[in-house]
């Protein structure tokens, strides 16, 4: 594995996904600006002769400008086997909440959160404790929970900041069972896609088959959670088709072939780089073909498994087996990963590769970076057996659209002494439902169910495009308190919210005052 220091980052493209096109792609560049070299040199007053460089220098120009992204998201993952404990009360530290630049977009994968039935069919019916920590947590920074998906363990949360998610369509999750021959849910993948801005992402969440002795079958797992898994979307169906793709989780791959005392001796000296050669994962890589398309920067932190709870000493004791002998004693493991894919792009034939010297090679119109900007584990979590792994990415990207399908607003003043009006607009056709409804959110709201009150858009027909609508909501609906509130049309079919207005100030009524929630003179209404 390459290793890199300081601030050197790691990163990948959509246009360059192999070294052998980024290298065709230099070429072509540099073919293009030799053609503008040469014509410079032979430059007279010969109109053909100008137009020849300013053709050359545009082509050359475009093609400089078509790997520059414009817009830059930074992205911070988690993944961290709870090992079925509760959440500890702060979580922060964990988040690095007040890093700059500031988060854009949250993604928590667990493993083992508990799961025992009567637990299991509680957390069906109302959010359980992890889910509820990190919504209290990030909801107040403006963190909205996008969506989350749960297989028994498995857990997966993706969180945006509200600017963010008029952009975030077409959200879909699944989830494939492996443990128990796919019967049982304590092993497998579950996974989390929409379009960010345009460009198809993939989060996949895995738990795969523990012990020493099973790499392989690891392997094995994680390709048929790959083949198995499909979306409802013509153009990413499966979630090799994504753009991007992240894979992390309790991947439970160990440290091969050295004794105990050797990894206590590397670990405790720093010399990590000595037990990567005998990293499992990375032994894998080098013999499957479809393992080397993902990139995963160095681990230079401690193995994060296995711990004994509430200290950073590592738990090397002797596991019991089913018939009460002594089991081989536990070595330390970079079992919790985080790894990410680019999606190739088709090699071209040597026809199409001799047609690109003189050609525009079909450049991606809207590119996407991949930098990875920290990979490391924070030991200061002691309620697992594992640590949590942290990955912090920035994505750069050109977005496809800046404009959300729906602009939505109040119209006049809002309390619940009268009823209100909104008017909200289909900007661009998408699949529209009946079923769509605007909410009205109090600004700090957790996700799109987290609303004071509803409507249902124009149930006889549905608008067309850039016809305003408008709506009435019942007084009786609206908070009788005042606050700063938001309106948000939510798309059945989308499974998003596909439109924000502005935050707009509600005030409080007079039956509040009445009522004595809030004191006379308020808004200056008097009893």
């Amino acid at each position: 594995m390459d290793t890199f220091t300081g601030s050197l980052r790691l990163r990948s493209d959509s246009m360059s996904s192999s070294a052998s096109q980024g290298s065709r792609s230099k070429v072509l560049l540099r073919q293009r600006l030799a053609q503008l070299l040469t014509c410079i040199e032979d430059l007279s007053s010969d109109d053909e002769a100008s137009e020849e460089v300013s053709r050359s220098l545009d082509e050359a120009f475009q093609l400089c400008g078509s790997y520059i992204p414009t817009d830059a998201f930074r992205m911070h993952m988690v993944t961290w086997n709870v090992a079925t404990a509760e959440p500890p009360e702060d979580i922060t530290s964990l988040l690095q909440l007040d890093v700059q630049p500031p988060t854009d977009l949250y993604v928590i994968g667990l493993q083992e959160v508990s799961s025992s039935p009567v637990r299991f069919i509680s957390d069906l019916l109302v959010e359980d404790s992890w889910s509820h920590v990190f919504m209290d947590t990030l909801a107040p920074r403006g963190f909205i929970k996008v969506t989350s998906v749960r297989m028994q363990g498995l857990l997966l949360l993706v969180f945006a900041k509200q600017v963010h998610l008029p952009y975030i369509r077409d959200i879909q999750t699944t989830y494939t069972r492996t443990g128990i021959f796919g019967y049982w849910g304590n092993k497998g993948g579950v996974s989390v896609r929409f379009s960010f801005y345009g460009h198809m992402v993939c989060f996949l969440n895995c738990h795969l088959a523990a012990h020493m002795n099973y790499a392989l079958q690891r392997v094995d797992e994680f390709e048929y959670i790959l083949e198995t898994q499909d979306f409802d979307i013509s153009e990413s169906p499966n979630v090799l088709d994504h753009k991007v793709v992240f894979w992390f989780g309790d991947l439970n791959f160990r440290i091969a072939d050295h004794g105990l005392h050797f990894l206590r001796s590397s670990i405790n000296s720093g010399r990590l780089n000595l037990l990567w050669s005998k990293d499992q994962l990375l032994m894998m890589k080098k013999k499957e073909a479809f393992l080397q398309e993902f990139e995963e920067g160095p681990l230079n932190f401690k193995p994060t498994y296995k711990f004994a709870r509430n200290s950073d000493t590592y738990d090397t004791s002797s596991p019991k087996t089913w018939f009460g002998f002594n089991g081989k004693k536990r070595k330390p493991a970079w079992t919790d990963r985080i790894l990410w894919r680019i999606k190739p792009k088709d090699l071209p034939s040597e026809d199409d590769e001799k047609a690109s010297t003189c050609t525009d090679d079909g450049q991606d119109e809207y590119p996407i970076m991949v930098t990875q900007d920290k990979y490391t584990s924070d030991m200061s979590y002691g309620v697992s057996d594992h640590k949590p792994v942290i990955a912090t990415f920035s994505l750069e990207l050109r977005k496809c659209f800046d404009t959300p399908m729906v602009h939505i607003s109040p119209v006049g003043v809002w309390s619940a002494d009268q009823d209100a009006v909104l008017t909200y607009t289909v900007q661009e056709d998408f699949m529209s439902s009946t079923w769509d409804w605007i909410g009205l959110y109090k600004v700090g709201f957790k996700s799109a169910s987290d609303y004071e009150t509803f409507v249902w858009v124009r149930e006889n027909e549905l608008p067309e495009t850039n016809e305003v609508i408008q709506i009435s909501v019942d007084k009786d609906e609206i908070p009788l308190l005042g606050g700063q509130y938001v309106l948000g049309y939510y798309s059945t079919n989308m499974q998003s919210i596909l439109g924000l207005s502005s935050n707009f100030q509600i005030l409080e009524s007079k039956r509040a005052v009445m009522e004595g929630l809030v004191p006379e003179g308020i808004n200056g209404i008097n009893k």
